[in-house]
């Protein structure tokens, strides 16, 4: 059902990076479809979100996650979201106990954060849009406002579509050459005349690295190839089938 990185086994704190198995949704969202914005059936997705919550020792009512918008915004929470709340945002810090912060993903990169020493949590949805625009370097902007040392942080990379995957066009690769020329390196040859195979990986990891956080991790595994396991929203697009479910990665203090 989850998946746990050996970094984030910290005392007091609970993860997951979670699958696709062990929920209730049925034909292209089986099972642990968690995506509030499918077309699943909500009972379904609820009752998943439910599961997720169960697994991470939280009530129901605080497994919060934002409304994504592929943007470098950071939300802080201290508890779940009021009900007029703006939830749009890709990113959530918390230092409140009891509380499981979480992004959704289905070929994005999921990075789960954690400072164990002032017991500050962040999680970010990192898709290259997200990356190249700051939304990690805003999370953890965010944990250091609540009393997180970036020298304790520790970020680890969940379940992300990999370079091999990962197929771009020259406009893709255009932009983030012109961002900054070194991004060149993130970048690989296609099969395909003026098309290339983008590490998306590697440039978040690179983003994170840049920031001197205590530890980067990256669990190395694809969304796109492990079907078993893994929404992919490309995999979906690739196969014209007309929506796709998403996982979702969260991270709770005790």
């Amino acid at each position: 059902m989850k998946i746990e990185a050996d970094a984030l086994k910290l005392d007091g704190i609970r993860h997951g990076f979670f699958t696709r198995q062990g929920g209730v949704s049925g034909g292209i969202y089986e099972s642990l479809n968690i995506g509030l914005g499918s077309d699943d059936h909500r009972d379904m997705v609820l009752e998943n979100r439910d599961r997720v919550a169960s697994e991470l020792g939280v009530a129901s009512d605080m497994l919060v996650s934002p409304y994504q918008i592929h943007s470098p915004d950071v939300i802080t929470l201290s508890g779940p979201w009021d009900e007029d709340a703006d939830r749009k945002a890709d990113a959530l810090a918390t230092n409140t106990p009891g509380l499981a912060i979480g992004v959704s993903t289905a070929d994005c990169g999921p990075v789960l954060f954690a400072d164990p020493e002032a017991r500050v949590l962040g999680a970010a949805h990192s898709g290259w849009k997200g990356a190249i625009s700051g939304v990690l370097q805003n999370t953890v902007a965010a944990m250091e406002d609540l009393g997180a040392d970036k020298d304790c942080i520790v970020a680890v990379l969940g379940p992300t579509i990999s370079r091999t995957a990962y197929e771009v066009g020259p406009e893709f690769h255009e932009r983030f050459a012109d961002a900054d020329p070194e991004n060149i390196r993130f970048f690989g040859p296609s099969e395909r005349e003026e098309h290339y195979m983008f590490d998306l990986p590697a440039f978040i990891t690179g983003k994170l690295s840049e920031l001197g956080l205590g530890r980067v991790v990256n669990l190395g595994i694809c969304t796109y190839a492990d079907e078993g396991r893994f929404f992919s929203y490309r995999r979906t697009t690739h196969r014209n089938e007309p929506d796709y479910g998403r996982q979702i990665s969260a991270i709770a203090l005790d």
